[in-house]
Order: structure tokens, then C-alpha cells, then sequence
């Protein structure tokens, strides 16, 4: 073939290849699912949705709410706040059947799409649920959006909002839609959507640039109580700190939604948090480091769990339990980093993030739970246990966020241990992103080489002690490594008598509230609901100081009778006094006899930076 002819077969062949390929994109991009907001009356607490939905020329579709969202693993029926769903197509109102408890099948009359209408009620003051009030809005994607039932389908869902008069601002971490239209956005699918709160109403808004990356402070309510300008300063050194741990950013914005509406809690999505607090946060020292402990945990998660994630956690099923062993990963090593990083950011001195860590260290070590249950086992029981406390929790199961953390806490100091300082846990984050955060997640078994081949020593059966079994966690190497030791007992303290049961005063009535396994109150009977009202036949006030200094009258060991009120009918109960656990018992603190390596491995360790190479040394493994 001549050139000049070869030259001709190529350009039609790319023109060819191109015009087949523009065609396949518009063939594979679904048409988009297309959502109205109103607020007509917020004042009532109701959101009202228009949804368009494409039928595909099929004779029915199938809609469905999610009844979980992702980062809360309890089932929590969003559709039961669903009212008046009806449905029109161009020829008039369409049947719509209910089939499900979360689902509406609706017929299609032979229309290209049809409008459902819906209202959903929303009154429900956490960052998993909805609220509208008169001030403002705060919508979650699983409890509003009701979308189609498909398989492996990739729709893009399109919001447009209509605020009521007075509200001038939407914040989300959604793209803005392509018309530019102000509060109009676009997610490519139906998990962006969920995973994407938007906040409506007049919330101050501070921006800040980390990574040439645009970052969002939204705080509504400040009230000119909440110190703003501060928050946004502090907010933008925690994302330096991640960033510097991480090395990079792997979002275009991020979006801090912070709700001050006197609740807490936080919820992490991909590239934005929903925050709760109270406005008076930033008076107090530890409200303050409280709340940015909250930020840093929730922007920790956007590598953590949102992209590092179980293999389970995704696709999502938002209609069934979704169980994985790994929560402990998820949720207690973002625990961990989310303290030590403020620390790294400069918004706590050592000694404050020191007793951070001595208090999860108690809050373990003084749980019963913890010889019941192994921490993957309660991660695979999130369902079931974790938001559904009661009386008995903490004699049962274990937090995966408290006992992940101080596993990640061990687990740290022995990566440390075992490179001599070269290598940490920060290492293994890293190497665990770069391997697993892409669509199919890690395993448990892979995880846990990962954590072992950056350690450059065995560490499959420590992994598995520490998170498959109830034996007690060892805390010597890793204190020897930081120069620490747990504050000795005060050799002139008095032995006090205890009980050990936690009680409350309710109409005044000094009640039971829980009662701990292995205390005295377990052994001799006491029972929750129990109203105690005296000792030794002498009354006992409603208040929990009088019960204190009654016991100051008494030596453990000694036997006492405790009268008590159940259902009513009152019985004596015979106890024996034990001895007050030590209130310093697990609190950290810098051993004075500690090495100068030692010390440096210490600043290491709490600065995020290599320890000086002239006076790093190993410590026992």
C-alpha cells in the first residue's frame, strides 16, 4: 500500500475507533435518577423529595431505601420515616405497591420515567440520621434518598435543592452539577450519594488550601460562643499532620460538616465528616482537644476504612448486615492515630496525649468484657452489640475501638522494636494503602503480612493472641521501648473498702446502675435496679458521695449487710468489702530511670519522625 493510502486507513480507523468509543460511553452512562428537595414548612422537621426515575421500558420498577449507612453498623429502618410515596407517569397516578419493609414496587403505564413523590420525616439529632429544623437542614443520604433496585449498575443520581427563603447555603462533598446552578450536584452512583451529607441553612464557612487541595470548615451554629477563626487554624494543622503521615491526599475537596447543636459524634465519608458538638467547646481545654481528637479520628478515615478497607465492606449491601472481623482495624487504629496525630499537629503536649492513652489503657484493662470476648469477635458483632449497651456490655464484649487502639498502640512499639527504629506502624499503613486501598479491599490474612514483613520478624501469632483470644495484652516491651512505666502505687496510700457496682440517682433513689463481674457487688447479689438503702441497717442518702463516705467507715474484707429495695420488695444482701482498685493504676508516665535512647525513641514516636540516629537503641522485643 502506497504511504499516502496508509496514511488515509489510519486517520479513518482512529476517527472510527473514536466515534466507537464516544458512542460506548453514552451507551454505558446510565440516565440519571433525578432528585427535588423542598422545605416547605421546616419548622415541621419534614423534607419533601421529587425523584424521577428512567423505567428502561420496563412494565414496573423497584425502589429501595437503605435501612443501614455505612460507618454505623446497626440497622436502623430509615424508611419508617417515609410518608405519602405516590407516583405519576405523563398518563396519571401509577400503582405503587409496597413489598418490602424498605421497598415499592411501582407500575410504568409504558412511560419513558416517572415522578415519585415522598416526604420523609426528620427529627434525629446524630450524624447518621436526618434533621430540618426552621435554621437549618441536615440530610444523610440513606435515610432520604430512595433509589432504584439494580444490579451492577452504575447510575449517576442528581440533586437539585430548593431552600426556603432566608437560607442561602448548601455544603456537601458532592460535585457541583455541570450547569453550575447553585445547591445543584451530581454523584456518579448511588454509594457516592450515601456517602455524601449535604447541610443547608447559614453556616459560617472557613476555607483553607493543604496539598493545593480546597478544604471546608462549615460550622453552623456558632452563636458567637464558638471560637471559628481558631477551629479552622487547628482543623487545618491536624490535615498537615495527616498529610505528612500518609504522604498525600487522595481527594480534590474535603468538607468538615460541624453541627454544633449540643450532640457529638462524628461519621466519616470519602471525602467529607459529619461532626457533632457543642458551641461551647472551644471555652474549655478539654472540650476543645475532645473535639479536634473527633476531627482528626473522622479525617483519618478517609484513608482508613474509606479506601484501606475489609474486603467485606464493599459493594455495599444497604439492605442486610454486613459483618467483617476487621473493625478493629477500621475503627480502633483510626482511634489510635486520631490522638496521636493532634499530639503530632502540635494541639496537645505529650503529657496530655499521654493521658489520653492511659485512659483507653484503663478503660481496657478494667473492663470484664475483655476475658469474655476477642476484639475480632466483637467487631463481627457490631450489629448486635456495639450500639445496643445494656446493663451487662461491658461483662460481655469489648470495644473495638478501645482495645484496636491500644492494639495499634503495641503493635507500633513493636514495629519500632524490631527495625531498631526504622520502621513503625505508619510504615505499615502506608504499605497496606498502597497494596489493598483499591476496590477489593484487604483480607484479614493479608493484612496481618503486611504488618509482619514491615516488621521484618514474625508476628502472625502475637497478631493472632492479641486479636483472636482473650489472653492479656503485654504492655513491658513497648513501655521499655518509650522509657515509660505505669505510675507506681503511692506506698502511703490507705487500702479503701469498695463495692465496685456503678450507681445512679434517679427520683431520688440511689439505684444500681451496673454491676461489674469479679467486684463484690457481683458476688454477693446485687442487681441492677437495686434501690440501696442502707448498710449495716443505718440509711444510706440518695446520693452517691454519702455512699462513698459511708464506706470510708469500713476496711476491705470486712462483711457488711446492705439493704436493699427490688421491685419493691426489700431484702438484706451480706457482701464482702474488697480493696479499691488504684485510681493511677494504669496511668502512664516517663520512667525517671529511662535512657537517653530511650527518651529519643519517645520523641519519635510522638513527633512522627525517625529517632536520632546517635542515641536510638533496641529495647526487648
Amino acid at each position: 500500500m502506497h504511504a499516502p493510502c496508509l496514511r488515509l486507513s489510519l486517520l479513518l480507523t482512529a476517527c472510527l475507533m473514536t466515534m466507537a468509543s464516544d458512542l460506548a460511553g453514552q451507551a454505558a452512562t446510565p440516565e440519571p435518577i433525578r432528585y427535588t428537595v423542598r422545605f416547605a414548612a421546616p419548622q415541621t422537621h419534614y423534607v419533601d423529595v421529587e425523584a424521577t426515575y428512567p423505567t428502561d421500558s420496563r412494565p414496573d420498577i423497584e425502589l429501595m431505601m437503605a435501612v443501614w449507612t455505612p460507618g454505623s453498623y446497626l440497622v436502623r429502618e430509615y424508611s419508617r420515616h417515609v410518608e405519602d410515596l405516590t407516583a405519576r407517569a405523563p398518563t396519571g397516578t401509577l400503582a405503587v405497591e409496597k413489598t418490602r419493609k424498605n421497598r415499592w414496587r411501582v407500575a410504568t403505564d409504558g412511560a419513558a420515567s416517572i415522578t415519585v413523590h415522598y416526604r420523609v420525616y426528620a427529627r434525629e439529632m446524630s450524624v447518621r440520621t436526618n434533621w430540618v429544623e426552621a435554621g437549618f437542614a441536615l440530610l444523610n443520604g440513606a435515610p432520604t434518598f430512595i433509589t432504584l433496585v439494580e444490579t451492577d449498575v452504575r447510575r449517576p443520581h442528581d440533586v437539585a435543592l430548593s431552600l426556603p427563603a432566608g437560607w442561602r447555603t448548601t455544603m456537601t462533598g458532592l460535585a457541583s452539577a455541570p450547569d453550575g446552578a447553585p445547591h445543584h450536584y451530581v454523584a456518579p452512583d448511588f454509594d457516592t450519594l450515601v456517602d455524601s451529607p449535604i447541610v443547608a441553612g447559614n453556616p459560617a464557612v472557613y476555607e483553607f488550601e493543604v496539598g493545593g487541595k480546597q478544604h471546608f470548615l462549615v460550622n453552623d451554629g456558632e452563636g458567637g460562643v464558638w471560637d471559628g477563626p481558631r477551629s479552622a487554624r487547628d482543623v487545618e494543622q491536624i490535615v498537615r499532620a495527616t498529610e505528612r503521615l500518609w504522604g498525600m491526599l487522595p481527594y480534590e475537596k474535603y468538607v468538615f460538616l460541624n453541627l454544633l447543636t449540643e450532640a457529638g459524634g462524628g461519621l466519616e465519608h470519602k471525602n467529607s465528616t459529619t461532626l457533632m458538638a457543642s458551641r461551647w467547646a472551644t471555652r474549655t481545654r478539654e472540650r476543645y482537644r475532645s473535639w479536634l481528637g473527633l476531627v482528626s479520628h473522622e479525617l483519618f478515615h478517609t484513608w482508613n476504612i474509606k479506601r484501606l478497607r475489609p474486603r467485606e465492606l464493599g459493594p455495599f449491601d444497604y439492605e442486610n448486615e454486613v459483618h467483617t472481623t476487621g473493625l478493629w482495624m477500621g475503627e480502633g487504629f483510626t482511634s489510635y492515630y486520631g490522638d496521636l496525630l493532634v499530639c503530632r499537629a502540635g494541639l496537645t503536649t505529650d503529657d496530655e496525649y499521654l493521658r489520653d492513652l492511659s485512659a483507653a489503657i484503663k478503660g481496657l484493662q478494667t473492663t470484664p468484657g475483655r476475658a469474655v470476648q476477642p476484639v475480632s469477635s466483637a467487631s463481627y458483632d457490631a450489629w448486635i452489640k456495639y450500639y445496643r449497651r445494656d446493663e451487662n456490655t461491658d461483662n460481655t464484649t469489648i470495644s473495638y475501638y478501645t482495645k484496636g487502639a491500644i492494639v495499634a498502640f503495641l503493635l507500633d512499639a513493636k514495629i519500632r522494636q524490631a527495625t531498631n527504629g526504622r520502621q513503625s506502624l505508619d510504615d505499615a499503613m502506608r504499605l497496606a494503602y498502597e497494596r489493598f486501598s483499591g476496590s477489593r479491599g484487604y483480607t484479614q490474612a493479608e493484612l496481618r503480612r503486611t504488618f509482619t514483613e514491615v516488621a521484618g520478624v514474625d508476628l502472625a501469632s502475637w497478631l493472632r493472641d492479641a486479636l483472636d483470644t482473650t489472653k492479656e495484652l503485654d504492655y513491658s516491651a513497648a513501655l521499655e521501648w518509650y522509657g515509660l512505666r505505669f505510675k507506681p502505687t503511692d506506698p502511703n496510700r490507705q487500702p479503701k473498702a469498695w463495692i465496685g457496682a456503678d450507681t445512679s440517682v434517679d427520683g431520688g433513689r440511689l439505684l444500681v446502675a451496673e454491676v461489674p463481674r469479679g467486684t463484690p457487688a457481683h458476688d454477693g447479689g446485687l442487681n441492677v435496679d437495686d434501690e440501696i438503702m442502707a448498710i449495716d441497717e443505718f440509711r444510706v442518702r440518695p446520693e452517691r458521695a454519702q455512699l462513698d463516705r459511708r464506706l470510708e467507715s469500713y476496711q476491705p474484707g470486712d462483711k457488711v449487710s446492705v439493704l436493699v429495695a427490688r421491685r419493691d420488695a426489700l431484702m438484706h444482701l451480706n457482701l464482702t468489702l474488697g480493696e479499691e482498685p488504684a485510681p493511677d493504676r494504669w496511668t502512664l508516665e516517663v520512667d525517671p530511670d529511662a535512657t537517653d535512647a530511650e527518651r529519643a525513641n519517645l520523641r519519635a514516636w510522638l513527633n512522627g519522625s525517625e529517632p536520632d540516629a546517635r542515641t536510638a537503641g533496641r529495647g526487648a522485643l
